[in-house]
């Protein structure tokens, strides 16, 4: 059994030396930020096949908001899957595929108490054991993982956000969690063959 405060790291070794902390938004900017919206759909290429999603701004806006950020920069085209474990989840959003992390822009506060679930075919933020260390890398599990859930705003319960599910294309994800991984460096877990994420938009945007 893997350790819970070892699950999901944002970045590579010194992510998690990082000062740049994102501070809690107050409680009336999280309730005006928390009004009732339309899921905003998007579709991720892969170079396994093609993953379509619905994002819930009402239910996780600052997280929402930040990957529509990156994704309008194009700021995920190329980069890779780089974690990948079977019957748990795929990660990415981070890497390219020699390894190398593309530079971010700062962290953002946790969501992970607005109710979802890391239930199979979710969208969720990678971060480091800082709850509020997410930036751009995100996982999709592939089976419900109730202990990445929130149970209480410490360090050990505040979870991983959940923003968003699966829609189409599940098998690819599957595909994905299939593939034959290595240890590169101090990195594990990384797919021998890359998998590459070629681009990132909203349904409604042209590439």
């Amino acid at each position: 059994m893997i350790a819970a405060g070892l699950i999901i790291f944002c970045g590579g070794p010194s992510a998690a030396k990082s000062e740049n902390k994102a501070a809690p938004p107050t409680k009336a900017a999280a309730k005006g930020k928390a009004k009732k919206e339309k899921a905003v759909s998007v579709v991720i290429e892969t170079s396994m096949g093609t993953i379509e999603a619905e994002l819930y701004p009402d239910k996780a806006p600052i997280t929402v908001q930040n990957f529509l950020n990156y994704t309008e920069k194009k700021f995920y085209d190329d980069l890779i899957f780089h974690r990948v474990i079977p019957n748990f989840m795929i990660q990415g959003g981070g890497f390219d595929k020699d390894l190398k992390l593309r530079p971010t822009e700062a962290p953002i506060t946790n969501e992970a108490a607005n109710g979802l679930k890391n239930t199979k075919g979710t969208l969720a933020m990678a971060r480091t054991p800082d709850p509020h260390s997410a930036s751009s890398q995100f996982f999709i599990n592939l089976k419900d993982n109730a202990f990445l859930d929130f149970t209480m705003p410490t360090a050990q319960g505040f979870g991983y956000t959940v923003f968003g599910k699966v829609t189409k294309g599940m098998d690819v994800v599957e595909k994905i969690g299939l593939t034959p991984t290595t240890a590169s460096g101090q990195m594990r877990d990384v797919p021998v063959t890359p998998v590459i994420i070629k681009s990132v938009r909203k349904a409604d945007s042209k590439k």
